[in-house]
């Protein structure tokens, strides 16, 4: 499951991609000081739009932290869509890419080999994401994962929801059937490489 992603986009470039597929990015609780970061790790605070309530086409990009505690108390940062409506709290979380790791080939590597997934074609994207009270920490986030895609198989048996750029504003509106939208990219809609 993602347990780690990147993001090096200035807000500018944001707020100009969302405008260019007709949704007007506000930013209710200022705008965010956002700084490159090449790994975005499970707790940390990151930027996600959600859909401006009552405002058509507004989304509101908010700073929120990644995962909220389960039961046990664990981070619930992946959460399976399949068979789930979503009907509140949808939520697009921006990347430029999103790691994997897998057991190395070689025994003696300690550390597992780390791979780098991007979109094909585009310099970011956007997760389906949803969002929800958490107690202590005010709201945090969660991906959303399906069955995986061609390109994730051969790495995971799960992979994070992540849509075309024609489907941003569908996520955002719950009257969309999530169903139509949590499932995995055609062949060669991502690019992997290893990283680590």
């Amino acid at each position: 499951m993602c347990n780690d992603y990147r993001l090096a986009l200035d807000i500018e470039r944001i707020r100009e991609d969302f405008a260019d597929i007709r949704i007007r990015i506000t930013f209710p609780e200022g705008i965010p000081n956002m700084e490159p970061r090449p790994d975005i790790k499970i707790t940390d605070t990151a930027p996600v739009v959600r859909a401006a309530s009552g405002a058509g086409d507004d989304g509101h990009l908010i700073q929120r932290r990644w995962s909220w505690p389960g039961p046990t108390g664990k981070p619930v940062y992946n959460f399976r869509s399949e068979g789930r409506q979503f009907d509140v709290g949808r939520c697009l979380i921006i990347a430029d890419g999103y790691y994997e790791f897998t057991t190395p080939d070689d025994p003696k590597k300690k550390r597992k080999d780390k791979w780098l997934f991007t979109k094909t074609g585009e310099d970011w994207f956007c997760i389906a994401g949803i969002i929800r009270p958490a107690g202590k920490f005010g709201e945090a986030f969660t991906m959303l994962t399906t069955e995986p895609g061609p390109d994730t198989a051969p790495y995971h048996s799960r992979q994070i929801v992540v849509l075309d750029r024609a489907d941003w504003a569908r996520w955002l509106d719950p009257s969309v059937p999530a169903t139509e939208l949590t499932r995995p990219l055609p062949k060669d809609s991502l690019s992997v490489e290893q990283v680590g």
